[in-house]
C-alpha cells in the first residue's frame, strides 16, 4: 500500500544550486531545510525550484552555490497561515539528492508524474493572444491520510479536455514544474513580488469517478 502511495506522485529535478539552506520546520527532532534551484528550460529562461530537504539526506552547512543539484523525490503542499487566510506552499520533497559539478546526461532537468483526484471544477479560460488554458487543482494522497494539493495548468487540445473533468474523477498527468513571478497587492500603492508553482502538463489521462 505505501509504495503504491509513493508511486502516484515522482519528481526529478536537477539544476544549478543558487541558495543556502533556510530553515523550514522540524518533525520529531528531524530538521527540514529549503534549497533552491535554477532549471533551464528549453527556451532560455529558468524555473526556480524550491527543495525541501531532511538534514538526514545531506550537510545543511556546507554552501553549495555554484555546483548542480539532481533530486528524486515528490511534489508536496502544505497550508501556511499568513494574513488571516491559509497559503498554499509547494516544495519539491527530496528523497535522494546529489551534489554534483556537472549534471549527468541520462538525468531528466524536470519531469513529474501525478496521479489524483479532481478537488475543484477546472477553470477553462483563453488569453487575449487566443490561447486555450485550463486549471486543474488535483489532490493527490499520501500514507496516513494525507493529500497534497497541486494546481496543474494545461495547454490548447488538452485545456479543450481538462474542463470536461468532474469533481472527484481520477486523472494521471505528465509534465513539468514551473515557477512563475507574479505581484501581490500589498497595500493602495505597495507591491510585493512573490513566485507560484504550478505543474505546466504535457499529457493527461482521464481514468474514472469515484
Amino acid at each position: 500500500m505505501t509504495d503504491k502511495v509513493f508511486d502516484n506522485n515522482q519528481v526529478s529535478i536537477a539544476g544549478e544550486v543558487i541558495s543556502e539552506f533556510t530553515f523550514s520546520h522540524d518533525v520529531f527532532g528531524e530538521g527540514f531545510y529549503i534549497l533552491e534551484a535554477e532549471v533551464p528550460r528549453l527556451s532560455s529562461s529558468a524555473d526556480l525550484i524550491p527543495i525541501m530537504v531532511s538534514e538526514r539526506l545531506i550537510d545543511v552547512k556546507q554552501d553549495y552555490r555554484g555546483k548542480f543539484v539532481e533530486v528524486i523525490g515528490q511534489f508536496r503542499s502544505y497550508n501556511r497561515h499568513e494574513e488571516n487566510r491559509n497559503k498554499l506552499v509547494l516544495s519539491v520533497f527530496a528523497r535522494e539528492i546529489k551534489i554534483v559539478d556537472e549534471l549527468s546526461s541520462d538525468v531528466k532537468p524536470n519531469h513529474i508524474f501525478l496521479d489524483g483526484f479532481v478537488c475543484k471544477p477546472p477553470i477553462y479560460r483563453k488569453t487575449p493572444l487566443g490561447r486555450e488554458i485550463a486549471d486543474v487543482l488535483l489532490a493527490v494522497n499520501r500514507p496516513y491520510g494525507k493529500s497534497d494539493y497541486i494546481p496543474c495548468i494545461c495547454w490548447g487540445r488538452n485545456a479543450r479536455y481538462a474542463e470536461t473533468f468532474n469533481v472527484g474523477g481520477h486523472v494521471q498527468l505528465w509534465g513539468r514544474i514551473q515557477s512563475r513571478e507574479y505581484q501581490k497587492k500589498i497595500s493602495e500603492n505597495e507591491f510585493e513580488k512573490r513566485i507560484a508553482y504550478e505543474v505546466s502538463v504535457s499529457k493527461l489521462e482521464y481514468l474514472d469517478e469515484y
